[in-house]
């Protein structure tokens, strides 16, 4: 099916019901196989990158699963792979390679074996064409616009037994009732919008994502009710800037009114939402936050940089003070607010005083966590082509430097946590720990304890017996 058949369907269902017979026919196919060689087939799926794309490979999944693949994580006894890329940062780039070289042997072995690779760094045309020239043994490529059109792709690769190329610059119609395997029980992604507008001069997510597209709040709720009626306990809202949600709309609604409307659910205990952005976050926000009983008390809020002069080499279209007030009217409106962020390090033209500038901003702030990354220049954004690049050798000692500034302050606030009792959402066992389990609290701290598996999806209260620098172990009280 074609891009232009697929954005001229006004009726979603039509697409679903073909969708549904391509893998009723892939099923019959493995079930044909298994019968006639007694061999299961399995599949695996490797993500990179944010929780959109975790998101998109819970769909993957769930149309595998209904072709009759089991999942696995071995590469040796896959049937079929696929790589769920991303682009931000040049190091995943770099995995998604060096895992494809590693594939080749095994399909030198396994002929028969299916490799996909999708995601947002196959939006890339530059990418596309090193991939049909360097990795000819690739033999599906696809982007993020086109993930519901994967049943037919897949079914065109193994009826042609050449590289199929499908990758749609257009983001096309939101489709709804594509069906989903969730990788947890307790908790779930709900992606309440598509695409960004912001085209940060340094970010390649407006180019694979497309331009912003809000779901309708009925399609939301609806979604979110049937998750709480199956057994979910928190609901993470994704956006590439949630705060800009409704803008595409008509009406006044906007996310403010959503997450009210998500807070009334009966039966939800916790709802998380990624990411927003400094430039759109209201007031209107914050208060709604303060006010819903089900919101957590954790706000992700990137300032990327503390310098006035880079926020606007960036594109950022807020300033440090601005930043500043919204981070103070936060913490006063919501005193248990723990607060992380993204920081750039080394940014095209970054001078050591606009380095001073961030370690400023991070010392005022006193973030509970951080995610900090040395600049990647990526390709087709304005910010590689700037001048001034910043070498890699001031790159890294102003990293190290910045970690030197966080990192204390962290360690700090985790320690003060001890004897502290917290309210966990118990998610699972904890991994290479007999007899623990694991969960959070509803800042997002990662806690420990002594457990089994009867207790996932129950609220327990645990008092903090070793605060460590990032994650706690406690202890079950009453």
């Amino acid at each position: 099916m074609s891009e232009r058949q697929i954005l001229d369907i006004e009726n979603v269902q039509e697409l679903l019901n073909r969708n549904d017979e391509i893998i009723r026919k892939i099923r019959d196919v493995n079930e044909e196989d298994k019968r006639a060689h007694g061999k299961q087939k399995y599949a695996c799926t490797v993500t990179y990158g944010c929780q959109m794309n975790e998101h998109d490979s819970e769909k993957l999944n769930a149309m595998l699963m209904e072709m009759g693949y089991l999942s696995t994580d071995a590469f040796e006894k896959a049937d079929l792979i696929i790589f769920n890329t991303c682009c931000v940062r040049e190091n995943a780039e770099l995995k998604v390679y060096g895992n494809l070289g590693h594939i080749k042997h095994i399909k030198e072995s396994k002929p028969d074996l299916i490799l996909a690779v999708c995601g947002c760094m196959m939006q890339q045309p530059h990418i596309v064409e090193e991939i049909k020239k360097q990795y000819k043994y690739v033999d599906l490529v696809f982007g993020t616009h086109n993930i519901q059109n994967f049943p037919a792709l897949l079914e065109e690769t193994m009826n042609k037994h050449q590289q199929v190329v499908e990758v749609w610059d257009s983001e096309g119609m939101i489709i709804e009732g594509m069906p989903i395997e969730r990788k947890f029980d307790v908790k779930a992604y709900v992606n309440i919008m598509f695409g960004c507008n912001n085209f940060c001069s340094y970010c390649i997510v407006p180019y694979t994502r497309g331009r912003e597209r809000s779901r309708r709040p009925e399609d939301i709720l609806d979604e979110v009710k049937l998750l709480v009626e199956g057994g979910v306990k928190e609901i993470m809202v994704l956006g590439q800037n949630v705060n800009s949600y409704g803008n595409t709309f008509d009406s006044e609604y906007d996310f403010s009114d959503l997450l009210r409307e998500i807070n009334a659910i009966e039966g939800i205990e916790r709802i998380r939402f990624m990411t927003s952005h400094p430039k759109d976050i209201s007031e209107k926000l914050l208060v709604t936050m303060s006010e819903c009983e089900h919101i957590c008390e954790y706000l992700h809020l990137p300032v990327q940089s503390g310098s006035n002069a880079v926020l606007k080499k960036m594109n950022r279209k807020y300033t440090r003070e601005k930043y500043l007030e919204t981070v103070r009217r936060a913490k006063e409106l919501i005193p248990e607010l723990t607060l992380s962020t993204d920081i750039i390090v080394g940014f095209p033209g970054e001078t050591d005083e606009d380095f001073e500038d961030t370690l400023d901003l991070v010392k005022q702030v006193g973030y509970d966590s951080a995610f900090t990354f040395i600049y990647s220049m990526r390709t087709g954004t304005p910010a590689a082509t700037y001048d001034n690049q910043v070498p890699e050798t001031v790159k890294h000692e102003r990293f190290d430097r910045l970690l030197k500034t966080i990192n204390p302050v962290i360690k700090s606030k985790i320690k003060a946590m001890q004897d502290e009792v917290v309210e966990v959402l118990v998610e699972k066992p904890a991994k290479n720990t007999e007899g623990y389990m694991m969960g959070r609290t509803r800042r997002n701290h990662t806690v420990t304890f002594p457990g089994d598996s009867s207790m996932v999806g129950k609220l327990v209260k645990v008092k903090i017996t070793n605060p460590k620098t990032f994650s706690l172990s406690g202890e079950v009280v009453e």
